[in-house]
């Protein structure tokens, strides 16, 4: 396992970018892109148009807490949701240009989380081991 220097590892570009006063701008929009559902609702819908239910089922998701997602992905500008002519109405989401510029970023976190699950699960089990033995 490599050693993470932080001090070294990171750019000075890195650094301003992330500086406080930066952060402070940037953490209304992050904790709109940033919570449980959004970066899947997203992957969910960047492909094709679905139906709610569609992504209720693919997600695993509760009806109230993908409608909540989506009506604040809605007013945030990442989904639109079109209301369907058919019997009984049905209703579409699509990704808008907006949501479709967030692919990259979450690509590289999923990568991330793909190439970091052992780390965390041995990480995890040497905290709950050490947690057992004090």
């Amino acid at each position: 396992m490599d050693s993470l220097d932080i001090r070294n590892d990171t750019s000075s570009a890195d650094v301003d970018l992330c500086s406080s006063a930066n952060l402070a701008y940037a953490r209304p929009v992050l904790d709109k892109i940033a919570d449980k559902w959004t970066i899947l609702i997203l992957t969910a819908v960047s492909t094709e148009p679905k139906r709610f239910n569609e992504i209720k089922r693919q997600l695993e998701i509760t009806h109230k807490a993908l409608s909540d997602a989506l009506k604040r992905m809605e007013r945030n500008g990442l989904v639109t949701r079109t209301v369907l002519p058919t019997t009984p109405i049905g209703v579409e989401y699509a990704i808008t240009p907006l949501g479709l510029s967030l692919r990259a970023p979450f690509h590289a976190l999923c990568a991330w989380a793909l190439d970091n699950v052992a780390a965390m699960e041995q990480a995890e089990a040497r905290y709950e081991l050490a947690k057992k033995s004090v």
